[in-house]
């Protein structure tokens, strides 16, 4: 496991508690610093202030879309992608080049998908 100060970080933005926690303890497990935001205006905060290496973005966020999120990430050249319980339906046009992961998802899928984003920025 890498130290502290090695840890690459990753934002999640995710509103269901249950699934944002999870998530976070999966990317700790997996070595990973977790950076967490439940709504539209806390993940364009992080999104836009911190060194963040990869995303996951919900794309509902209580009623508002992450897509906001993606265009600030896509503009600091910072791999994400996208969860929904629609899969890539969900996805508009203008977002297909990002990769979707369909919830409910599992361990191996999430650190399957931020090892592939990490691959790709490098």
């Amino acid at each position: 496991m890498n130290s502290r100060a090695d840890r690459l970080n990753v934002l999640v933005v995710e509103d269901e508690m249950l699934v944002a926690m999870m998530l976070e303890a999966i990317l700790e497990e997996a070595g990973y610093r977790a950076f967490m935001a439940a709504r539209l205006a806390k993940g364009l905060e992080i999104a836009t202030n911190e060194l963040i290496h990869a995303a996951i973005l919900d794309i509902n966020l209580a009623g508002q879309t992450s897509f906001p999120i993606a265009d600030v990430l896509k503009g600091r050249g910072i791999p994400f992608v996208f969860a929904s319980g629609y899969g890539s339906s969900g996805v508009p046009e203008a977002y297909h080049y990002a990769p979707v992961l369909q919830k409910p998802y599992d361990v191996a899928e999430i650190e399957a998908a931020i090892a592939s984003l990490l691959k790709r920025e490098r």
